[in-house]
């Protein structure tokens, strides 16, 4: 990977001026993964936060040429433009080198664009797809998805006498990814810019799909001071809420990260509004039950990883 000096003199993908929350790691990721390229990109972005805040007509975010895609098929209409450059390009149409980017909220990937993230890994385009993962729909009002943690309060899981908030761990979609045999999947973090980075240049560089599931922690919905994004960003790595390793062509799985101490999922549980309610004497058992899942699917990434030394 180039280091911070040459990284200084990149375009960056993503300008100043626009209108994401103050706090929001969206931009910080979208600005992290363009630094690892100095080709152009072609990008398109699933209607979200990201999309509707980066480009209120008239005017764009990004230096580099944008599709707007409805919520649910920001791989399709990607799959469309990368074919096409591929048809100009086998008739000499077009000269220069490109690379295509699909990006989605866990709303446009987990739920409702997942058969159309499918479709793309399947055919083998070569694509990157990008989730930017803040674990809820928060554009809509912060409505909980299938990528909300257990435990989670959100609009649409309210915490009371008889909930907890949402009732279901979040669905696997790493592992889906993984399931495509693809030549790259990894998970990355915002506040590990160096892996988040290179795992972008590795996976806009493979002849074939790639998929990054990325945390992006929203101090609107998960209900934290706007200063602290990077502070949760590590934290959720640190207690392995979210590890961070790649794999590739879906049986080569490598470890990225492996914390010197790995610290208890009350640390990070405390730092955001919305597990506020888990603290409670009454929810313990909830707790016990999250940390259990993160040690046991902890246990099975470092198996995996042959890194359980």
């Amino acid at each position: 990977m180039a280091n911070l000096k040459e990284l200084n003199k990149r375009k960056e993908l993503l300008s100043g001026g626009h209108r994401m929350c103050a706090g929001c790691a969206s931009p910080i990721i979208v600005r992290q993964m363009g630094l690892s390229q100095e080709m152009p990109l072609v990008v398109g972005s699933a209607t979200g936060c990201l999309e509707v805040s980066t480009t209120p007509n008239p005017f764009t975010a990004w230096n580099s040429s944008f599709v707007h895609c409805a919520f649910e098929n920001s791989a399709a209409t990607v799959s469309g433009a990368e074919a096409a450059y591929r048809s100009l390009r086998r008739r000499g149409k077009v000269k220069e080198e490109m690379r295509f980017v699909a990006l989605g909220g866990d709303g446009g990937t987990y739920d409702i664009g997942l058969q159309s993230l499918s479709g793309m890994l399947e055919r083998g385009q070569r694509i990157l797809y990008l989730c930017y993962n803040n674990e809820a729909y928060m554009n809509t009002g912060v409505q909980r998805s299938s990528a909300t943690p257990m435990g989670t309060q959100t609009t649409t899981a309210p915490v009371g006498k008889q909930s907890i908030g949402k009732k279901q761990f979040p669905k696997d979609l790493t592992g889906i990814a993984v399931a495509h045999r693809i030549p790259f999947v990894a998970t990355a973090s915002p506040s590990h810019w160096n892996d988040l980075i290179t795992k972008s240049q590795k996976a806009l560089s493979v002849d074939g799909p790639a998929f990054m599931n990325v945390i992006s922690p929203c101090p609107l919905g998960w209900a934290y001071p706007s200063d602290k994004t990077i502070e949760i960003a590590k934290l959720a790595v640190d207690t392995c809420f979210w590890p961070l390793y790649e794999v590739e062509n879906g049986n080569a799985w490598k470890l990225s990260y492996k914390p010197a101490a790995k610290k208890p999922i009350t640390d990070y549980l405390k730092a955001q509004g919305r597990f506020r309610h888990l603290l409670r004497p009454e929810n313990a058992s909830v707790v016990e039950e999250i940390q259990k899942r993160i040690d046991d699917d902890w246990a099975a990434l470092l198996k995996r990883c042959g890194a359980e030394a």
